[in-house]
């Protein structure tokens, strides 16, 4: 069972862009023709992408108006590039000539010069001084007082010093120490097949898929076309989806993701960046292979 969408790659407009026969498709047609080759409609590049479906229209017609400024559309391009399968640099090179190349960085601003102001000299704090020397004055003064009023010339006990505390008196009590208990190893986590063979009961079709290498966009409908996903699936994440009759699948990298049904692992060889439809039953990998949808 395939996707219902709005609109499908074969019911596409050409871009309405006047094109050059000596210079090749514009970037619009060529995103255009890259699409339908991928098999996919504008709508799923939108979703892919986060770019809104009207701003994807408009730069397949060759119109970078609705981009908001440069910046946006040579990020709209690369995004869209890789979401179709080809590479965005000859498609920004061919931006940027037509819109007058990338911006020119700004100068950066000439050193300051240390030599236009230099510092007034300061004048001697003659009060500072005094008030210093009459301190030292006042300090000798009362040390020699304290020193020559002492009987039997006896030395003054310096300031600070701590006369020995006796030791503590020890008693009959016996302090005990808490013995520490180390705490049990974490228990490991579950195989993911282990997880998906659990969660497969046999009246239903069981769907677990996991981003083990990457992140991916996923998309997942019932047997009476009800989403029951759609968007990013994060590194490491994983979802699970089940259904009396089948679990229809768009897979937006299909090269990320690691795949189980009715409680076996799919052994397809799908590659990073590959676009892939599935439709699996109740009845798959029981009995053979998965069907593609």
């Amino acid at each position: 069972m395939s996707i219902g969408n709005s609109n499908s790659p074969e019911d596409d407009q050409p871009s309405t862009a006047e094109e050059r026969p000596e210079a090749g498709p514009s970037i619009g047609r060529t995103l255009q023709q890259a699409r339908i080759v991928a098999g996919l409609t504008v709508d799923e590049v939108s979703s892919i992408t986060r770019v809104r479906t009207p701003i994807v229209h408009a730069i397949e017609q060759d119109d970078f108006t609705r981009c908001g400024g440069d910046v946006y559309a040579r990020g709209h391009i690369r995004t869209i590039a890789r979401a179709v399968g080809i590479d965005p640099a000859p498609l920004v090179d061919s931006y940027d000539a037509a819109h007058g190349g990338r911006p020119a960085p700004t100068p950066a601003a000439p050193l300051f010069d240390a030599e236009r102001i230099r510092p007034e000299r300061q004048r001697p704090n003659w009060t500072a001084a005094m008030v210093a020397a009459i301190v030292a004055v006042i300090g000798f003064v009362g040390f020699t007082a304290f020193t020559g009023g002492e009987d039997g010339g006896k030395r003054p006990v310096a300031e600070g010093s701590v006369s020995p505390k006796p030791a503590p008196k020890q008693t009959g009590k016996v302090i005990t120490q808490t013995p520490v208990v180390p705490k049990p190893p974490k228990a490991p986590k579950p195989d993911p097949s282990d997880s998906a063979i659990a969660a497969a009961p046999k009246d239903l079709v069981t769907v677990v898929l996991t981003a083990n290498d990457g992140e991916s966009w996923i998309s997942a409908k019932d047997s009476t076309g009800r989403t029951l996903f759609d968007g990013m699936v994060e590194q490491g994440d994983s979802k699970t989806f089940t259904d009396k009759e089948s679990i229809d699948l768009v897979l937006g990298d299909a090269g990320a993701v690691q795949l189980f049904v009715n409680g076996k692992e799919i052994k397809d060889d799908f590659q990073p960046g590959q676009v892939e439809r599935l439709t699996y039953t109740k009845d798959d990998q029981r009995q053979g292979q998965a069907q593609a949808g």
